[in-house]
């Protein structure tokens, strides 16, 4: 299994250097402890406990999972209770949450910093308390003041944890087939029935109480999505004064047999009249719920680069020590029976491309954790709604081309290993199989491609990519003078307008079929994705000429990021112009064959 340790210096390089979270920090009101000393500190300690407890627990959670017992309860692996009681004990539950249920009030991109270095460690176990931040969201901007008082504190300490409670065997994307029934009682609860399915950390023995946020319909709601309604279903019952009582009706009806993610408990839950609470207005599940998802969306988002992050420190320590074959160019370990792998091209080409995108993702990733604090924090109504349709833009492409790319980097990975990348031993093929998931659950790949395309761009008139395009225009025109930017600013510039021509291409298609929509949809996702990932590295290596110039600090390091910065642009960047030639190619190339006539 690879060691992972975390790259602290990239981490502080994007923090501090490209995207200024010092002065980021110092402008939100929730950020006045978050002084860099108090950061750093943080960032640490954090390493400290993925490196020493979560990492060495990866391979064992894979090679156990976990297990039903006969009364429906699941048994986590080796070390995994343990581990999430030194989690609490050390206050990371808690760490960007209200104070006034017993959070530390810090920024949430804090958090989202450690929960990349939590999952790149051990996904299937930070899987655990990451589902219950989206909970704990949820119940912050929809909840009762007497719900956030019974359930938020434990949430906040970490004693409980949370779901998410979607998806049923019938309804998968399309929420609005889903059957599970919620009947009124006269106490104000509700008896909730129904099976949920692919219910990640749904039961498990790491916490004293499961509180379960669970999509459900009223008796006579309206049929779709518009009769839709959530509400909180713990796994305990509580009395008036927020104690644990008897066990609700919910239980584990059998785990899910899963390609990865063993290590999490992922669950087929039975409500049978569970008693549950209705959280925000009747029939207005859903939008409730986007709370969750769009918090489970960004996480998601991060395991992709995880993945990256992972295969890549695996891929680059053995390619730096196996010995095979001879440079072409001449030996480079004359001494030795064979070169180290890592002088190959082909390899390099590989290592480069993980690197590329577990750096390139790194510094999307942050952007868009500095643009929910300011959604959530910004000192003023413009700024924060600014702050949240720029989100609301990046969510799909983060969530999407992240795991895409962050899938491909982990394929990479095992290509490097060669044969020795396919045996479970070394620890590379459990990161693909780990990773597959992030492109299925929280929307897959071809649902986000619709989300950005169909909703965020031409529902908006394109207004939510010009917030977008104007950003990266601001800077191409600051920097087209500056020196060795050249080469970055001007292909980035041609992408930029490019960008705008052929998504009006595409709505003026779509006026004539919508198909035109769908048929464009995952194309203009990863152009999108790689338009973006440009300009966070072009951003990147402005901030690397920077330290270069000044002479100051790891010399070597600062130029790795500049060459990084060229092969993306010279060697990655270019599949663009693919992109742009499948959407061209339109709806025809798809319809063409009748759905009878697609036959084996």
């Amino acid at each position: 299994m690879p060691d992972y340790k975390a790259p602290l210096k990239d981490i502080e390089f994007v923090m501090n250097d490209v995207l200024d979270f010092e002065n980021h920090y110092a402008n939100l009101p929730s950020g006045e402890e978050a002084s860099p000393d108090l950061v750093n500190a943080i960032l640490v300690e954090a390493a400290k406990f993925s490196e020493e407890v979560l990492a060495p627990l990866n391979q064992i959670g894979d090679q156990q999972g976990c297990t039903r017992q006969d009364d429906g309860s699941v048994t986590t692996p080796e070390g995994f209770k343990e581990a999430y009681q030194q989690y609490v004990e050390g206050g990371w539950p808690s760490l960007a949450h209200d104070p006034e249920f017993g959070g530390q009030g810090l920024p949430e991109s804090l958090s989202s910093v450690i929960s990349e270095m939590v999952g790149t460690a051990n996904w299937s176990w930070g899987m655990y308390p990451g589902l219950s931040h989206g909970c704990m969201n949820t119940l912050t901007s929809h909840g009762t003041d007497e719900q956030k008082s019974a359930y938020l504190p434990k949430l906040i300490s970490g004693e409980w944890t949370g779901t998410m409670c979607l998806t049923e065997p019938h309804a998968g994307t399309d929420l609005g087939l889903l059957r599970t029934k919620a009947e009124p009682n006269e106490d104000g609860s509700f008896n909730i029935t129904g099976t949920k399915i692919f219910i990640s950390s749904g039961e498990h023995d790491m916490a004293e109480n499961i509180i379960h946020i669970v999509l459900a319909r009223l008796p006579g709601a309206p049929e779709g999505t518009k009769g839709i309604s959530l509400f909180i279903v713990p796994k305990f019952n509580l009395d008036a004064q927020g104690n644990i009582t008897d066990k609700n009706n919910v239980s584990c009806g059998s785990l899910e047999h899963k390609m990865g993610i063993h290590g999490n408990a992922t669950c087929v839950m039975n409500f049978d009249g569970a008693k549950g609470y209705l959280i925000g207005a009747e029939n207005r599940g859903l939008n409730c719920m986007f709370t969750f998802m769009n918090s489970a969306r960004i996480g998601t988002a991060i395991q992709g680069l995880t993945a990256a992050e992972a295969s890549f420190q695996g891929a680059v320590a053995y390619a730096k020590d196996r010995l095979q074959m001879r440079s072409l160019s001449g030996a480079k370990n004359p001494q030795g029976a064979a070169d180290p792998i890592i002088v190959h091209p082909d390899v390099r080409r590989m290592l480069l491309t993980q690197k590329a995108f577990a750096e390139g993702n790194r510094a999307m990733a942050y952007f868009g954790a500095q643009q929910n604090d300011l959604a959530h924090s910004a000192k003023t109504p413009e700024e924060r709604k600014a702050a949240s349709d720029l989100l609301s833009f990046l969510t799909p492409i983060m969530k999407a081309f992240m795991t895409e790319t962050g899938f491909e980097a982990a394929n990479h990975g095992v290509q490097v290993f060669g044969g020795h990348g396919f045996i479970q031993e070394w620890g590379m093929e459990q990161i693909v199989r780990d990773t597959r998931i992030s492109m299925l659950y929280e929307g897959t790949t071809g649902v986000q491609a619709l989300d950005l395309l169909g909703r965020k761009v031409l529902m908006t008139q394109g207004e939510l990519l010009k917030n977008f395009t104007k950003i990266v225009h601001q800077f191409v025109k600051a920097e087209t003078e500056t020196p060795d930017m050249a080469q970055f600013t001007k292909p980035l510039a041609d992408l930029n307008k490019q960008w705008g021509e052929i998504t009006m291409e595409i709505g003026m298609k779509a006026m004539q079929n919508q198909d035109e929509v769908g048929a464009a949809s995952v194309d203009y996702l990863m152009y999108s994705g790689y338009v973006s990932l440009a300009y966070f590295w072009a951003k990147s290596a402005k901030a690397a000429l920077e330290k270069l110039a000044s002479g100051e600090g790891d010399q070597a390091f600062y130029q790795a990021k500049f060459d990084t910065a060229k092969f993306y642009f010279a060697r990655i960047l270019p599949r663009t112009l693919s992109h742009v030639e499948m959407i061209k190619a339109g709806n025809n190339t798809l319809a063409a064959i009748d759905s009878e006539h697609f036959v084996f």
